[in-house]
């Protein structure tokens, strides 16, 4: 080695040993790694809008530190590498993020990662599938739109008549109303304003949200669910018959009738209340328990089997659904549901005995046998399927895919027949058992054309 060459050589080595001590020194001003956390962080994201491939993840973040920086991470990829988002003096901001065109649908993990001072907290991106509209030409739809805020639909066959439930905004609750509707038609035969709530001057009312038909008594029931009660109308003028206090049944949805035993079944928050059908007093709360440990079983939506005298409901909170002995009120069993997140809609067919069940939190609908428990079919119906109803007639289940703003009609065997256009937010079905499904969806405003309507669907002979 020349003089010149080795001379090179231990400028190198300490250029190196310099460059490695300046890297492993913390430069002046700047942060440490391990600096002081936000021990009172509640910052969070909401995303409002549904998720699709090749899309938009419109993000409004709250509750971070005024000033406070916030670079999103999924895995290894930073979602916003060039600048940081950075929480205004209200500790909010809004970001829009692109969705890749090949995203799997699903949840994906975001890590929130805040600066100045320092926090980490994780979000569930979730990404839906997109169904493309399918089958109309297979189908009679006829639609009427009707008034403000729909929730629930339900037929008579003693009354011949359609049942529907409304109610506008958050509380206070100013408007909400019981509709009675010819099902031919769908024209308004009576309609009345649900009570005021005593006690208050802001114009709040008894909401009307779930509902039922007692053919035996002709009573209609509803649930008050931001008045965690309970009302009951006469199914023939829709004159008030009772309206019970609040405290009856926490955050009501859905109610039943069953005839054959004389009862009333409401969900709401980790129970299913019960009433005597004809003297309208409480009776009982079942109270499900979930098999999960640590977890607690959340009752959604209802479906009745008279015939074989069950009650079937799913879980919010955990992947189940329970069996409920109508006559007794105790639960005979709780069914795992894997492959279901935040399952909320159920139907059942008796005959076939097999139960439907629709879940936001995974946009799905899965067909399980009541026999042994096990899921037959896992059918992606696309963004938000809130609830589902079983056509006996046709052997068809109808999804009311609120995301997705459509209604998914899916065989016995699991096969979509049809994705029909469901208009803004559809939101409930009810069959009337003679082949004909009814759905009310809701409206993003006043000025929206495609909400508030109930639409008649048929399969065309």
């Amino acid at each position: 080695m020349t003089a010149s060459s080795s001379s090179a050589a231990r400028r190198w080595r300490i250029s190196s040993f310099t460059l490695a001590l300046m890297c492993a020194m913390p430069i002046a001003g700047a942060a440490s790694a391990f600096d002081q956390a936000d021990a009172d962080f509640k910052g969070r994201i909401w995303v409002r809008d549904v998720v699709v491939p090749g899309g938009h993840a419109v993000l409004e973040g709250v509750s971070f530190v005024p000033g406070q920086k916030i670079t999103l991470t999924r895995g290894q990829t930073v979602l916003n590498p060039q600048t940081p988002y950075q929480a205004n003096e209200k500790g909010e901001f809004k970001a829009s993020i692109e969705i890749p065109a090949d995203a799997a649908p699903g949840l994906h993990a975001i890590v929130v990662n805040a600066s100045e001072p320092n926090a980490t907290a994780l979000h569930n991106l979730k990404i839906s599938p997109v169904l493309p509209l399918s089958g109309a030409e297979k189908f009679q739809v006829d639609s009427k739109k009707l008034v403000p805020g729909l929730y629930q639909v339900v037929y008579s066959p003693s009354n011949n008549a359609l049942y529907v439930t409304s109610a506008v905004g958050r509380p206070p609750v100013k408007a909400s109303k019981l509709l009675k509707l010819n099902p031919e038609t769908l024209a308004i035969e009576a309609q009345v304003d649900a009570l005021p709530v005593e006690g208050r001057d802001d114009g709040h009312l008894y909401a009307v949200y779930g509902v039922g038909v007692d053919e035996v008594n002709g009573n209609v029931w509803t649930t008050n669910t931001r008045d965690n009660s309970v009302a009951v109308y006469r199914a023939s003028d829709l004159k008030l018959v009772k309206q019970f206090e609040p405290g009856v049944l926490p955050h009501g949805r859905d109610i039943v009738v069953d005839t054959a035993n004389g009862k009333v079944f409401a969900s709401g928050s980790g129970q299913i209340a019960v009433f005597d059908a004809k003297t309208l007093a409480p009776l009982t709360v079942i109270e499900p328990k979930s098999t999960v440990r640590g977890e607690n079983f959340a009752p959604a939506s209802l479906a009745l089997d008279v015939a074989n005298g069950k009650l079937y409901t799913v879980s919010m909170s955990t992947p189940e659904a329970a069996v409920i002995d109508t006559a007794s009120g105790t639960v005979e069993r709780i069914i795992d549901i894997p492959g279901t997140r935040s399952a909320i809609g159920v139907a059942v067919n008796p005959e076939g005995q097999r139960l439907y069940v629709t879940a936001q939190g995974s946009d799905n609908l899965l067909i399980v046998d009541l026999r042994d428990g096990k899921v037959l079919h896992d059918v992606k119906t696309g963004a938000g399927p809130l609830n589902v109803s079983y056509d006996a007639v046709s052997g068809l289940a109808y999804v009311a895919n609120r995301g997705a703003g459509s209604i998914t009609v899916v065989d016995a065997d699991g096969k979509i027949v049809a994705n029909l256009d469901g208009g803004t937010y559809p939101n409930h079905l009810g069959t009337d058992g003679k082949g004909h499904v009814f759905v009310v969806n809701k409206s993003k405003g006043a000025d929206d054309p495609n909400g508030d309507h109930i639409r008649r669907v048929s399969p065309k002979r």
